[in-house]
């Protein structure tokens, strides 16, 4: 933008210098009256204009709610090179199998070969989209085999599915009984080698499945006394939760298969498992489900009231054996 034009002393009108550039000897870029050269101007337009776009291009890559044709869900399904791709196509799947989109029943055979996935996200959501339908040929066996999956978080979501299901008389599926009540027990997480703690997280630190809760660096390390600890093994979370106590403490040895942690289950988790065991829970379970009963600010208060459901609908069912 051009100023006005200014006086001299003279009484004559000089012109402003930001009216025109000018050329620098040696033949520099042309410069504002801010003294931006022009590629300079560029180049800062073109960083805003990125700042911008690169946060977008993440959330439209990973957000699973963008709709995905039928050719896209079928690539994506065998796209083993990008795990978050085949989640994308199964949270797509789950949804229209729950709008009753019967042409979702093309990839039923994906579902149950994405079973035994070797990616435990995939077949963490996989279990879930199979409990969506209960006529779904082959996601009951599929299902059943993931009871013995490695992951505590699949083990646990495919028996939620399960309970979806009905034999003929009507009786739920209960076969995954036990790893719903494991959900509502802390998690207790071992150090998979000996060495020397070198960092943990702290007591009462929120944290999500597969968080890092202490690093431990091998005994046998040469950089055993590196302070920055970069041959460090990190200890995960298998759980999102909350930490309940820690066995180690920072700079102290560990042996291999000690405790490390123990991780107090997530609300949602929680409220699940609750939610399954109002509908085949037994009356051994109830010392588990009732300290989710008591009034604490720790529990929220639909957490404690679906204890307090599972709880009486246990007892009733007790009562009429």
């Amino acid at each position: 933008m051009n100023s006005p034009p200014t006086s001299s002393a003279n009484g004559d009108t000089q012109a402003s210098t930001t009216e025109s550039s000018a050329t620098a000897p040696g033949g520099s870029p042309q410069k504002s009256a801010h003294g931006m050269s022009t590629r300079t101007r560029l180049l800062f337009y073109l960083t805003a204009w990125l700042i911008v776009l690169l946060p977008f291009l993440f959330w439209w890559n990973t957000w699973f709610g963008r709709q995905l044709p039928d050719k896209q869900i079928t690539e994506y399904l065998r796209d083993d090179k990008r795990p978050r791709h085949i989640q994308h196509a199964l949270v797509q799947i789950g949804e229209r199998i729950m709008r009753h989109d019967a042409a979702a029943a093309q990839w039923y055979p994906e579902l149950v070969r994405l079973a035994t996935n070797p990616v435990e996200e995939v077949r963490n959501t996989d279990a879930w989209v199979m409990g969506q339908d209960t006529a779904g040929d082959g996601f009951h066996e599929a299902l059943l085999k993931m009871l013995r999956d490695p992951s505590p978080m699949v083990r646990g979501n495919a028996a939620l599915s399960l309970v979806l299901f009905k034999d003929e008389s009507g009786r739920r599926d209960d076969s995954g009984r036990e790893q719903i009540v494991a959900l509502l027990q802390p998690a207790r997480i071992f150090s998979p080698s000996a060495g020397r703690v070198v960092d943990t997280a702290r007591i009462g630190t929120a944290i999500h499945q597969g968080g890092v809760v202490a690093k431990v660096q091998p005994a046998s390390s040469a950089t055993v006394n590196s302070p920055s600890g970069e041959s460090a093994t990190e200890i995960r979370s298998p759980i999102s939760g909350r930490i309940h106590s820690l066995a180690v403490t920072t700079g102290a040895g560990v042996t291999a298969g000690a405790e490390v942690a123990t991780i107090d289950p997530g609300d949602e988790q929680v409220w699940e498992a609750l939610r399954a065991l109002y509908l085949i829970g037994r009356a051994e379970d109830l010392p588990t489900i009732r300290p989710y009963e008591r009034e604490s600010r720790d529990i929220p208060d639909r957490v404690r009231e679906q204890a307090l459901l599972a709880d009486q609908a246990i007892r009733a069912r007790a009562s009429q054996q």
